[in-house]
């Protein structure tokens, strides 16, 4: 690769790493449901009249909006109210092994030998990860960012099922179709999210048009013409930088503690995912369209 589209590479991993942090600010206002409802509202105001989608992908990104939208991000920012921003950024990597194992049983791509041991190790990282002595008084958080990375290994599967969909129409329509279940679940779990919108600030808004603005128009934009001039084994490796930027930003912005568990499972983790992802990034196993839905999950 040109140095320079190296270093637009790593420009979008920031950009995606500095997500679970940024997440945090706007959060500390708005409650997860009503902040994603409003996340989502925003990107398909920006990309659905601009975008068209083939009537025969409506129904299957409608389902798919409901498995990335409505269950793995609403999980995922519930997840970020009760748990710091790095151990986040680590354990949602784990839609990745989560990713290779339902291909199995539904594309009948068995991994072989070292796609298995990625899988172990990833595994094992999670394992580390629960065993700090701060999750002695429960584990819901860290299993609900576990849930969330599978179900969006499982939105994953889907969207390689659908076959091939302009990036930019997938998710402005699954931004779309998420808004009124997000507003639904939101009208049955949460309070104040009338007074929580109005009385938000800069900071607040700054944090749902950074992840409307930046992650999905300036980081999809990027990484779309990426994807198009180089190889997926070139692009694919990059996407591992993500947990560590997620962890980069999370010490700098919000001051939190990486402790010694979290270094070793988010390593294990991570090493994990890299052998898998490394594997897989050959024309047999991951194509362009497999690329994008690859990044389209990590709370992107």
């Amino acid at each position: 690769m040109q140095f320079r589209d190296v270093a637009i590479a790593l420009f979008v991993m920031v950009i995606w790493g500095g997500n679970f942090s940024v997440a945090k600010f706007g959060l500390a206002q708005i409650p997860p449901l009503t902040f994603m409802a409003m996340r989502f509202a925003v990107v398909a105001v920006l990309l659905v009249p601009f975008v068209r989608l083939p009537r025969d992908k409506i129904v299957p990104v409608f389902w798919y909006s409901v498995t990335l939208g409505g269950i793995h991000f609403g999980l995922m920012f519930w997840a970020l109210t009760q748990i710091d921003a790095a151990t986040a950024a680590l354990a949602s990597q784990m839609g990745v092994p989560f990713a290779t194992i339902l291909s199995a049983f539904v594309f009948k791509d068995y991994p072989k030998f070292w796609r298995v041991l990625g899988i172990m190790i990833a595994f094992s990282g999670v394992v580390v990860i629960a065993g700090e002595p701060r999750f002695e008084g429960g584990l819901l958080p860290l299993l609900t960012v576990v849930a969330a990375a599978f179900a969006w290994a499982m939105g994953a599967v889907q969207a390689k099922a659908m076959g091939k969909v302009n990036g930019f129409a997938l998710n402005g329509y699954m931004a779309l179709f998420s808004v009124p279940q997000l507003m639904i679940w939101s009208f049955f779990f949460e309070e104040g999210q009338i007074d929580a919108l109005l009385s938000a600030d800069w900071i607040g808004w700054g944090s749902i048009f950074y992840q409307s603005l930046m992650v999905v128009i300036v980081g999809y934009g990027i990484w779309y013409k990426l994807l198009g001039k180089y190889p997926v084994s070139l692009t694919m490796p990059f996407t591992l930088l993500m947990p560590f930027f997620g962890v980069l930003f999370a010490v700098w912005l919000l001051g939190e503690e990486v402790t010694v568990p979290m270094i070793i499972g988010g390593s294990l983790t991570i090493l994990g995912v890299a052998v898998i992802v490394l594997r897989s990034s050959q024309p047999k196993h991951i194509s362009q369209q497999a690329a994008t839905v690859e990044c389209s999950g990590r709370l992107q």
